[in-house]
């Protein structure tokens, strides 16, 4: 994977996450096409889990998945249950992510993160990344 020119970061449960990545895509804010369709060909891509779980308390804040934008536009998946939220047909982007292991926020340095409250904008649930957080990231998370 060469250096990105451009890079975000999505904010996803810990199991939204894993699901993510056995599935080689990302689904962002229930399925809505606006935020995924921001993202182009190659750009990087950071997964941030304030949570083990979708809709719980249990805090995780580490970021869990990292990849690259794979195709060229979004594309809409097979209609699925949100639960409450009723069948939706979410937008979607392949990621080709890579083999990594978590890393806890608390044990990085990011550009992100210097800013007073920084965590404001991640309820986005997208926000651009420095190209330089992503390869800080992409250090800490690999697989030697």
């Amino acid at each position: 994977m060469n250096d990105v020119q451009r890079a975000w970061l999505g904010v996803v449960s810990g199991d939204h996450a894993q699901r993510a990545v056995e599935g080689g895509f990302i689904q962002l804010n229930h399925g809505k096409r606006y935020g995924v369709a921001r993202l182009r060909e190659g750009d990087g891509f950071a997964i941030y889990s304030p949570t083990e779980r979708y809709r719980s308390k249990e805090p995780l804040r580490a970021f869990t998945a990292l990849g690259v934008v794979a195709d060229a536009a979004p594309y809409q998946a097979e209609p699925m249950s949100m639960g409450e939220r009723g069948m939706i047909q979410p937008w979607r982007r392949r990621i080709e992510f890579l083999p990594v292991h978590r890393a806890a926020l608390r044990d990085l340095d990011l550009k992100l993160t210097r800013a007073p409250n920084w965590g404001y904008q991640l309820r986005r649930g997208l926000v651009p990344l420095e190209p330089d957080d992503f390869e800080i990231l992409r250090e800490a998370m690999s697989i030697s």
